[in-house]
C-alpha cells in the first residue's frame, strides 16, 4: 500500500475542516504552504496510511509549532555572528545546489559534526531554522521554478571521520531525528551515503534491520565520493564540495568558504543569516533582540530511535575494544524522515 487514495485525502481533509482554531489553522499554513494533497500525503505515509493517526500526528505537530512558537523561529538569529560561526563549524549542513528534478541538495557532514561548540538547544534551534528555511523559503521557489510541486529534498551524507569520542553526541543526534520524525515526517526523498569506510558495513548490516521499509528503499551506499552516480541526477555544480574530487573526502577547511556549503560564509548559510537577522529588525519593535538560545521542548525519542542510537553505540565500541582501533573509527547515523 504505497499510494495515497483519494479517499484518504479526502478523509483527511475532511478532518482538518473542523480545525478552527486560528494559531493551529495559521500554523499549519506555514507547514502545508498551498500544497495541501503533498502535505496530507507525507502525514499518511508516515503513517502507514491511517487516516486516524495521521490526523493525530499532524494535530501533534501543529499544537508542538504552536506551543514552542516555531512560526517565530526565523525572526531568532542566533548571536552574536561568532556563536552562530562555531555552531556552523561543528554542526555540518548545508544546500549545495538542485538535483535536475529541483529537488534541493542538502550535505551532511556526519562523521566531522562535533557538536562542540554550543548548548543542544543552539544546536536543535539551528536545525528547526533550516527546516523551517527550506519548507516556508526554498521549496516553494523551487516549485515556483520548475512549475510544480516540489515538497523533499536530497541529503548526501558524508561518513568521513566520525570519532569514537562523538558517541557522547548520539543522544543530541537521536533528539534532532526524533523532531523530525514528529514534525517534519517524509521531508527527503532520499539519503545518499559516499566516502563510507570499512566500518560501514558492520554498522549498516545491523541498522539496516531497525529501519522502517520506507527508510531503509530511500538509502543508496554510493562508491567512493559518489560523484559518478549523483553526476546521473544533479549537475556537478551542485555537488557537495567533498563529492567533487575522488578520495578527497569531507573537511571544513578543505574548500574555500564560498564552495564549502557547510560554512557560515557559503551563499546559502548568508541568505539564511541575513533574512533571520531581517525579520528580527522587523519584530524588534515588539521584542528586543536578545542574546540567548530559543527554547524548544525536546522530544523523548521514539523507542526505535533508541534502539537504533544503542545498536549504532554498541556497534562502534565493539570496534574500538575489539580491534584495538583507536579514536578515530568512521561509522554512521542517518536522520530517518
Amino acid at each position: 500500500m504505497g499510494i495515497v487514495s483519494q479517499e484518504a485525502i479526502k478523509q483527511f481533509q475532511a478532518l482538518m475542516d473542523q480545525v478552527d482554531e486560528e494559531p493551529l489553522k495559521r500554523t499549519f499554513q506555514n507547514v502545508h504552504q498551498g500544497y495541501l494533497v503533498e502535505t496530507f500525503g507525507r502525514f499518511l505515509k508516515a503513517r502507514e496510511y491511517n487516516v486516524v493517526k495521521a490526523h493525530k500526528m499532524l494535530m501533534d505537530c501543529l499544537n508542538w509549532r504552536v506551543q514552542n512558537e516555531i512560526d517565530n523561529i526565523l525572526a531568532k538569529p542566533i548571536i552574536p555572528t561568532e556563536l552562530y560561526r562555531g555552531v556552523r563549524d561543528s554542526q555540518l549542513i548545508g544546500l549545495s545546489g538542485y538535483s535536475r528534478e529541483g529537488m534541493p541538495v542538502f550535505a551532511v557532514g556526519v562523521g566531522l559534526s562535533t557538536f562542540d561548540k554550543a548548548s543542544v538547544h543552539y544546536y536543535v534551534q539551528s536545525h528547526i531554522q533550516i527546516n523551517e528555511y527550506r519548507d516556508r523559503a526554498i521549496l516553494p521557489s523551487a516549485s515556483k521554478k520548475y512549475g510544480k510541486p516540489i515538497t523533499t529534498c536530497v541529503k548526501v551524507l558524508d561518513m568521513t571521520g566520525l570519532k569514537l569520542s562523538a558517541l557522547s553526541q548520539i543522544k543530541l543526534l537521536t533528539i534532532i531525528s526524533t523532531v523530525d520524525d514528529l514534525n517534519y515526517p517524509e521531508k527527503t526523498n532520499a539519503y545518499y551515503i559516499v566516502n563510507a569506510p570499512y566500518i560501514f558495513s558492520a554498522c549498516w548490516k545491523v541498522v539496516k534491520p531497525l529501519l522502517q521499509e520506507r527508510t531503509r528503499k530511500k538509502v543508496q551506499v554510493l562508491s567512493g565520493c559518489g560523484r559518478d552516480e549523483l553526476l546521473k541526477i544533479m549537475d556537478y555544480a551542485s555537488l557537495p564540495h567533498f563529492c567533487k574530487i575522488e578520495g578527497s573526502g569531507s573537511s571544513r577547511h578543505s574548500q574555500n568558504g564560498t564552495d564549502n556549503c557547510f560554512s557560515l560564509d557559503h551563499h546559502f548559510h548568508q541568505q539564511l543569516y541575513n533574512y533571520i537577522k531581517q525579520q528580527s529588525l522587523i519584530n524588534e519593535s515588539v521584542q528586543p533582540i536578545k542574546q540567548g538560545s530559543f527554547h524548544v521542548d525536546l522530544p523523548e525519542p521514539a523507542a526505535e530511535g533508541t534502539q537504533i542510537a544503542e545498536t549504532i553505540e554498541s556497534e562502534l565500541n565493539k570496534f574500538g575494544n575489539g580491534n584495538g582501533v583507536s579514536d578515530s573509527l568512521d561509522g554512521l547515523k542517518i536522520n530517518g524522515d
